[in-house]
C-alpha cells in the first residue's frame, strides 16, 4: 500500500507538533515544579520562624509565671515572716528576762524560715534551670508552692519515664501545664487536682483534671472568652501534639495533651 504525499505531511505536521509541546510540557512542569518546591521551602522558613517566635514567647511567659510567684510568695508568704519578726521584736521587754528569751527564740525560729524562704524563691528565679531538670522536676517544683497555698488537694502521678523529645517542645509543654494550672486557679473554682504524666517508647502524655466547675467547651472555643484553650490548642499542635479537652457543665474539666516523639 503506497502512502500518499499528503499523509506524509500529516504525519510530519503531527510530529512535528508533538516535538514542538513535548518540551513546552516539560517546560511548564520544571517551572511549576519550582514554584511548588520554593513555596514549600518559603512556608518551612515561616513556619521555623514561628516556632522560635513561639518558643521565645513561651520562655518569657515561663519567666513571667515565675515572677509572679515570687511576688505573691514576697507579700503573702515572707512578708508576713518579716512583719511578725518587727512585731515580735517591738514587743521584747528587756525587764521581763523569761519573757525576752522566749521572743528572742520565736524571732530566731522566723528569721531561719525567712531565709528558707528566700533560698527557694532564689531557686525558682532560675525556671530555665528548672527546666533544664526535666519535666517531672519542673512540675514537681511548681507543686510546690500551688500545695502551699492549702486551697486544693493535688495529686501528682508519673511512671518514671523521662522525656524523650528536644528542649524546646519540653519547653512548651511545661508552658502549658503552667498554662492549664492558672486557669484551674482563676476559673474552675475546684478543690481537687489531678496531674497524670506517662511516658511511653514513642510518645508523651500530660493529663490534668479537676473537679471545678467545668463549661462547655465548644460554645466556649466559639467565643473569644476560649482564648486560653485555642492557644493550648495551638501550642500543642506547634509541637505535633494534640489537645484533648473534655468538659461540661457541675462535672470538672480534663485537659490531656499527647506528644508524639516523631
Amino acid at each position: 500500500m503506497q502512502i500518499s504525499s499528503k499523509e506524509i505531511i500529516s504525519l510530519i505536521g503531527l510530529t512535528s507538533i508533538i516535538f514542538l509541546i513535548a518540551p513546552l510540557f516539560l517546560i511548564l512542569y520544571v517551572l511549576s515544579y519550582n514554584r511548588k518546591k520554593k513555596k514549600h521551602q518559603e512556608e518551612t522558613v515561616m513556619l521555623q520562624k514561628n516556632f522560635e517566635t513561639e518558643l521565645l514567647k513561651t520562655q518569657m511567659e515561663v519567666q513571667e509565671q515565675t515572677l509572679k510567684t515570687v511576688a505573691y510568695d514576697l507579700h503573702d508568704n515572707i512578708g508576713q515572716l518579716l512583719s511578725l519578726t518587727t512585731i515580735t521584736l517591738s514587743s521584747i521587754n528587756l525587764e521581763d528576762n523569761k519573757n525576752t528569751a522566749e521572743k528572742i527564740a520565736l524571732v530566731e525560729d522566723l528569721t531561719m524560715r525567712s531565709i528558707k524562704e528566700v533560698k527557694a524563691l532564689s531557686r525558682l528565679l532560675h525556671g530555665e534551670e528548672i527546666v533544664s531538670r526535666g519535666l517531672k522536676a519542673a512540675i514537681e517544683f511548681e507543686l510546690e508552692w500551688l500545695k502551699r497555698s492549702d486551697r486544693f488537694k493535688v495529686n501528682f502521678t508519673h511512671n518514671h519515664v523521662p522525656f524523650n523529645g528536644d528542649s524546646a517542645q519540653e519547653t512548651i509543654l511545661f508552658r502549658l501545664f503552667q498554662e492549664i494550672i492558672n486557669n484551674i486557679i482563676q476559673h474552675a473554682k475546684a478543690t481537687e487536682i489531678n496531674i497524670n504524666l506517662q511516658g511511653a517508647v514513642e510518645s508523651y502524655q500530660l493529663t490534668i483534671s479537676d473537679n471545678g466547675m467545668g463549661f462547655d467547651v465548644e460554645e466556649i472555643l466559639a467565643r473569644k472568652a476560649g482564648m486560653g484553650l485555642h492557644n493550648i490548642i495551638k501550642r500543642s499542635n506547634m509541637i505535633n501534639g494534640n489537645a484533648s479537652i473534655v468538659s461540661s457543665p457541675v462535672n470538672g474539666t480534663t485537659i490531656t495533651i499527647n506528644l508524639p516523639y516523631k
